[in-house]
């Protein structure tokens, strides 16, 4: 076995995925998978920083040596619990937690946070963090990483596909039949859950709208879909990446304001909804030629109503779970930076200048080496 641990935390902020994965002969083997929530008070320094991105730099220190512990402490958990020590490990690849991502200023960066120097002496196990910033510095918007790992696994000879990711915010890979010999590439279609979830937690209290259920109850307005989907990021010409400095509730009520029509919360909710499904379509429709499947991973695969209307959209597309390609929906994104970590640790650049707009591809991430590895 070829173990790596991937470790993933979206911007849905409903925790830590962590994977472990069995990456030998160029196949993927899940092992083991797993959620550990957020302590209350990480997620809380977390919400913060990403709604309000300006605070004292000793606040974002602490979170980010905090959050690196939870990390740690989390991928032991899981080591112990599946009886292996971190010795069989090769490397974790850990994303972190973005608090900013901003692609288009003349300093192109991309902050992600859960200190690796605190993951590889708490575990043992050399870490691979930081995968955004040298794509960026190479012009590249740092995002979306995962279309490489969808190649890799998910690619077929013939069909024409679609891999679509709903996390807090959706991308889609558009991967032609490799006997079509065409580009790969992709990049976020704007909001997938995250204006559902913030929403959802202010007039329910409840962190997701689950399967769907009260965005089903209420009606969209044509009024407001209209009015967000104005919005320029949508017009914007590819490779683009968005996240929720830009989608969040202040953009929300800013569309709000500008339609005259009284909405139930419930409609706003189904509105929503819409606007996730209506910019995905959109993109695929205008990008993906002779498509015949879309497979849907991240936290959005298990939203009954979302995939419903996105179905009614795209119909005769079908839209399927990864489950079909042997992947389940909610590992996806964790497993692609454990394959990341390899590609890292065996120094290949990974090919994602035509998806990202770099100059060219590059190694990404950085190594911190566990002092096993020392001479």
């Amino acid at each position: 076995m070829e173990l790596y641990i991937g470790v993933m935390s979206g911007t849905s902020l409903d925790g830590i995925d962590i994977v472990i994965t069995d990456l030998s002969h160029q196949q993927v083997k899940l092992i083991a998978a797993k959620t550990y929530p957020f302590s209350e008070e990480i997620k809380q320094h977390l919400q913060k920083l990403i709604n309000e991105p300006v605070c004292h730099l000793k606040e974002l220190g602490n979170v980010d040596i905090a959050l690196g512990e939870e990390i740690a402490n989390s991928i032991n958990q899981l080591l112990n619990e599946k009886n292996l020590t971190p010795a069989q490990v090769v490397a974790i690849g850990s994303h972190g937690q973005t608090v900013f991502h901003q692609p288009n200023e003349p300093n192109q960066f991309s902050l992600q946070i859960g200190n690796p120097n605190v993951i590889v002496e708490q575990t043992g196990i050399t870490t691979v963090a930081d995968f955004r910033q040298r794509d960026m510095v190479l012009g590249g918007q740092g995002a979306p990483l995962v279309p490489a790992f969808h190649q890799s696994l998910f690619q077929d000879s013939e069909s024409n596909r679609v891999i679509l990711n709903i996390g807090g915010i959706s991308n889609i890979t558009v991967l032609p039949a490799k006997q079509n010999s065409q580009k790969i590439f992709g990049f976020d279609t704007g909001p997938g859950n995250t204006l559902l979830d913030a929403w959802c937690q202010i007039h329910t209290q409840q962190p997701y709208d689950k399967g769907g259920k009260w965005a089903e109850t209420g009606e969209v307005s044509e009024a407001l879909l209209t009015e967000c989907l104005k919005d320029n990021y949508f017009s914007q010409p590819i490779p683009k990446s968005t996240g929720r400095e830009h989608f969040n509730l202040k953009w929300l009520n800013q569309q709000l304001e500008a339609i005259d029509e009284t909405l139930s919360t419930a409609d706003i909710q189904a509105t929503l909804c819409q606007l996730t499904v209506e910019s995905i379509a959109n993109d695929i429709q205008r990008f993906s030629s002779d498509l015949e499947e879309v497979y849907v991973c991240g936290g959005g695969a298990y939203n009954t109503d979302l995939i419903h209307r996105l179905q009614a959209v795209l119909n005769p597309i079908k839209v399927i779970s990864t489950n079909a390609l042997g992947l389940s929906p909610e590992w996806v994104e964790a497993t692609a930076f454990a394959w990341l970590a390899k590609q890292t640790i065996n120094k290949k650049a990974v090919a994602l200048a035509d998806v990202t707009g770099a100059r060219s591809n590059t190694l990404l991430g950085a190594v911190y080496y566990s002092s096993s590895e020392a001479s």
